[in-house]
């Protein structure tokens, strides 16, 4: 099996039955603020893209490009179409010309011709990506592949089960936009930074562990940050708190809990794949190439400047009434929601920065009171700050995932009272009809679900199943005195009250192992 780095978390896949696109991303994405890393732009993609098959794992823009598919892609490949709850990955996937699906059952092994065998597991939490985010496994001659790419399932035992992998490749590096946004003193988003960098490479570790693959890829991440207003975010900058680590510091803190099967594809790199080993060949020595990082990003950014001035050009559209066209858009919504807007709980307040740069309109989305309307001067719980220019725009495309467009440029400033609110960005990536009530469905479901198993953790007696989305706590849960975390996304408990430390809402069950009689179950939403 040759597997051949194409940039990020993409790759090709080739065997004697075929061959596997996975995840093309070239061009920048949300707002012009993510490229990859290094460079794939120059690739020969008229022969990289004849492939057999096409996997794209989710809707995210720095994994489904949707230009780059439409340009360089072969329609006559067979996508490989993850088992989502919404259509919209097949939807936008016909629009650019793809005729041919394989609709993989979740969690089946599906044997292609020539005795090319894959399974695609398919997460569908409203929190998993834009509604849904998957993994796919190969396997050809007794060699298996694992592309977890970003997914972050709660184990990867369904896997396992098939046999030994002899390649793993995963996320390892940030992929959100906190805590670098948030309006704090520069020491407190160090912290948090460091807290967060940690984390990653903690639930990294645990998958690896889990899977014990003879051969580890860490891709999917980190982009680059090429406009001038975002460079500080690279991490070249001794930072401790920087979220974005890459390849090489993957390697380096791989070693340090004993790691020595790393393989790092830079585009263009080409591993041969057997049960016996694997053989890597480099266009460049991956140790120099990561020594001179900043001055790669430097040439790239000079390069690509052009590209990101023509993306701002096209974000203005002074015709559009933004109150007025959220109104139109949101408010349907907020009628219809139920869990979602119970879950939020209060206003959320967006002030647009206009064309001047000193000007600012600022509107609520008023949960309680289910209406858009300008700010009345109230508190509110979440803050957001940004260029009126780019909501604007997301208006003008009629854009149905804000998370997914807005909030991961980082182009904006947030500032909250309390906890972290899953619900907030859970909304805002639902801004139409089919994503709305899938959502709700799931939280209506889940809430009423009873987590009846219990496990005991260093003393206490406690659910197995993260209130938050489900993990096996008795494999990612940390206790430290009477605080709970779990290691999958990094939220926190106490354990005494279950109190969810983290976010609003997702109070545990537990109780000291000793005691006679235990706290009440939470509910999932507050």
């Amino acid at each position: 099996m040759r597997v051949t780095g194409t940039g990020h978390a993409s790759m090709r896949i080739d065997t004697a039955a075929g061959s596997i696109l996975c995840d093309p991303w070239v061009n920048p994405a949300y707002f012009a603020s993510w490229f990859p890393f290094p460079d794939n732009s120059q690739l020969d993609w008229a022969t990289l893209g004849q492939c057999d098959y096409l996997y794209v794992s989710h809707l995210h823009r720095d994994h489904f490009d949707a230009r780059h598919l439409r340009d360089h892609i072969s329609k006559d490949a067979t996508v490989l179409l993850p088992e989502f709850p919404t259509s919209e990955m097949e939807d936008e996937l016909r629009e650019l010309g793809f005729t041919k699906f394989l609709k993989a059952p979740n969690e089946q092994v599906v044997e292609l011709p020539g005795g090319l065998k894959i399974m695609i597991q398919a997460l569908t939490s409203p929190t998993d990506g834009p509604i849904g985010d998957s993994s796919l496994w190969v396997e050809y001659d007794g060699v298996r592949l694992l592309n977890q790419n970003d997914a972050r399932p709660t184990d990867l035992t369904v896997f396992a089960e098939l046999g030994h992998v002899h390649a793993h490749l995963l996320q390892f590096s940030g992929a959100i936009w906190y805590p670098m946004v948030y309006e704090l003193p520069q020491a407190a988003k160090t912290a948090f930074g460091k807290q967060k960098r940690e984390r990653q490479f903690d639930r990294t570790w645990r998958y690896i562990d889990d899977l014990k693959a003879d051969h580890v890829f860490p891709i999917a991440g980190p982009p680059c940050f090429l406009d001038d207003e975002l460079f500080q975010f690279n991490d070249i900058f001794g930072d401790e708190g920087n979220i974005f680590p890459d390849q090489s510091v993957f390697l380096s803190e791989y070693a340090k809990v004993g790691g020595t099967n790393g393989i790092v594809l830079l585009p263009g790199s080409v591993a041969e794949v057997t049960t016996e080993g694997a053989t890597t060949t480099h266009p460049v020595p991956v140790e120099e190439f990561f020594a001179n990082k900043r001055a790669h990003l430097e040439e790239m950014r000079e390069r690509k400047r052009p590209i990101i001035e023509a993306e701002k050009a096209s974000w203005r559209h002074p015709e559009v009434d933004v109150l007025g066209e959220m109104k139109r858009r949101i408010e349907p919504l907020l009628d219809e929601s139920i869990y979602l807007a119970k879950g939020v709980g209060g206003p959320v307040r967006f002030d647009l920065v206009g064309y001047d740069g000193e000007s600012v309109e600022s509107i609520v989305v008023d949960f309680p009171g289910k209406e858009v309307r300008p700010y009345a001067d109230e508190k509110v719980r979440y803050r957001f700050r940004t260029e009126r220019a780019l909501v604007e725009h997301l208006l003008h495309i009629g854009e149905v995932d804000w998370v997914n467009s807005l909030f991961l440029s980082c182009r904006f400033s947030a500032a909250r009272i309390g906890q972290y609110n899953e619900f907030v960005y859970a909304f805002f990536k639902c801004l139409s009809e089919e994503r709305l009530q899938y959502a709700e469905g799931w939280y209506d479901e889940h809430e009423r679900a009873v987590d009846a198993e219990d496990i005991t953790l260093d003393g206490w007696v406690v659910q197995r199943r993260c209130p938050h989305l489900k993990a096996d706590l008795s494999r990612f849960g940390i206790v430290e005195g009477d605080q709970l975390t779990c290691q999958l996304h990094g939220w926190k408990f106490d354990m005494a009250s279950g109190r969810c430390l983290t976010s609003v809402g997702h109070k545990i069950r537990a109780h000291r192992a000793d005691a006679d009689t235990p706290a009440p179950a939470g509910e999932a939403v507050s």
